[in-house]
């Protein structure tokens, strides 16, 4: 059922880890060499070059599209559960991956914030938001079963 509150927060869950592809998470400068990080890399600004990290590319889509799948999953709530869960521990992995690649990067002189770094964070209260809204179907479901 997409009326749902919790398949509102899986869209939106979703939605933020697809912007992260978009959207700068940190930038990174070393002597005269500027780095952007995004979802799926580093991408150099000076040289226009950029180096496309597929296992990370492929792990962002992968946390992303968990959160589209499981909106389908309506039937099985307890699974829904446990998937949407799992999916906050693939994104808490892909937050460590990418402080990884930030002390990577040798001879930084500068490390810029962007608005890409709170995105894992957003997306994982959605997904918790959606884990809440499951428990209360169920809750519901259950209370109505009693009545029977």
């Amino acid at each position: 059922m997409i009326q749902r509150i919790q398949s509102i927060w899986f869209l939106l869950a979703a939605i933020t880890i697809f912007c992260l592809l978009f959207i700068p998470i940190v930038g990174l400068g070393s002597g005269n060499v500027y780095q952007v990080l995004y979802g799926s890399g580093l991408k150099t600004t000076g040289a226009g070059t950029s180096a496309t990290n597929f296992p990370l590319l492929i792990s962002t889509v992968f946390a992303g599209l968990i959160s589209v799948v499981n909106i389908f999953n309506f039937r099985n709530r307890k699974l829904q559960i446990r998937i949407a869960l799992l999916n906050v521990v693939l994104i808490l992995a892909l937050s460590v991956w990418f402080f990884q690649i930030v002390k990577s990067v040798s001879g930084l002189t500068q490390i810029d914030v962007e608005p890409g770094i709170f995105l894992p964070l957003i997306a994982v209260i959605f997904t918790l938001l959606a884990v809440r809204g499951i428990k209360k179907d169920e809750k519901l479901i259950r209370s109505a079963d009693r009545l029977r």
